[in-house]
């Protein structure tokens, strides 16, 4: 294979382009059979349904290579359906998840000599999007939409890795609102969330962690990922209408549960960040990220010492990395290699 002249194991979290993306349309009550393009510029109604009321959905998942060279997914049929989920609040046309699945392959397949070597660190990153694109001044929903995923490869979402990083509690402003959209990937969700990211980096924090909208005591989650604390043999994350479902967090509550520990998914309210002892982010971007310490207001919690994750973080990080990389066995059937 001739692989991509690039440096792997020093790739920013960071779009490149690549050989080609692949585009489906929804038109007259069908879908297209997909097309492989190398043109990287989307042409567009300028009277869009996604551009002027928001009719825009996305995904990311992560393509990995093996130690014996194959390239796999990961609980790729999870991505599918989070992603009728996302449409389906948003009265978009469903993806179907053969049409979706069938997608990734294709895309992954013709871009291969992007997917990073294994030991590099680096994975391929898969962003599937669906746009409405019908020409609507009225506010109802689009007839035809445009059904896009492109492929990127990266490094780690945070620069230095698997090293812990700093929160802190955002008591101002919040992410979502019980009824709303909080638990599904449209783009007005991050675009919102900006402001209160870019305001915890300025002040040295990684990211933000945002309380419920109601009570503004409970923690919701953070600013690019799903929240979770450890305590003696707890896993414990927060539950709440308002949170996105992570397919990460899923996983590894799941291996948690099979290493002995006990899965606790309820309300986590502000009082409680005295009393954990490890504390990590999900997601499809930030894999597990261990969090070094949570500020709020004038008091700072931590979680890791001397840049390290604590023990049971670390293994859950090893576990999830071992099936997502293909270098043990996958005893739940969660990835899928791409032949």
């Amino acid at each position: 294979m001739d692989r991509a002249a690039l440096d792997f194991p020093n790739l920013p979290f960071a779009y490149m382009d690549t050989d080609s993306n692949i585009r489906y349309k929804f038109s007259g009550g069908k879908w297209s059979e997909g097309e492989l393009t190398t043109d990287t510029t989307i042409t567009m109604h300028m009277a869009s349904t996604c551009l002027h009321y928001g009719q825009e959905i996305f995904e990311g998942l992560k393509i990995f290579e093996r130690p014996d060279g194959r390239i796999q997914t990961f609980r790729l049929e999870e991505n599918a359906k989070r992603f009728q989920r996302s449409a389906a609040k948003l009265l978009m046309e469903p993806v179907p998840v053969d049409i979706f699945k069938e997608a990734v392959h294709r895309v992954v397949k013709a871009n291969r000599r992007f997917v990073p070597p294994y030991g590099s660190g680096a994975s391929l990153y898969v962003r599937p999007y669906l746009l409405g694109v019908s020409a609507e001044v009225g506010v109802r929903p689009s007839d035809d939409y445009l059904f896009i995923i492109f492929v990127t490869p990266v490094g780690p979402y945070y620069k230095a890795g698997f090293t812990p990083v700093k929160l802190m509690v955002e008591e101002t402003i919040r992410r979502a609102a019980p009824g709303g959209v909080g638990d599904i990937k449209c783009g007005g969700n991050y675009a919102a969330s900006m402001r209160a990211t870019m305001g915890a980096k300025e002040k040295g924090f990684s990211e933000v962690l945002y309380l419920d909208a109601k009570e503004g005591k409970y923690i919701d989650e953070s600013g690019s990922s799903n929240f979770f604390a450890i305590k003696g043999n707890k896993f414990i994350t927060p539950h709440s209408e308002t949170i996105l479902s992570s397919i990460t967090r899923m996983s590894v509550a799941q291996i948690a549960r099979d290493m002995g520990m006990e899965v606790e998914q309820r309300p986590v309210s502000l009082d409680e960040l005295s009393g954990f002892e490890e504390a990590g982010c999900l997601g499809t971007a930030a894999v597990i990220t261990p969090v070094e310490s949570v500020t709020w207001g004038d008091k700072e919690y931590l979680y890791a010492k001397d840049g390290k994750a604590g023990p049971k973080v670390t293994e859950l990080y090893e576990k999830l990395g071992s099936i997502q990389w293909g270098e043990g066995e996958d005893p739940y059937n969660w990835t899928e290699v791409i032949e």
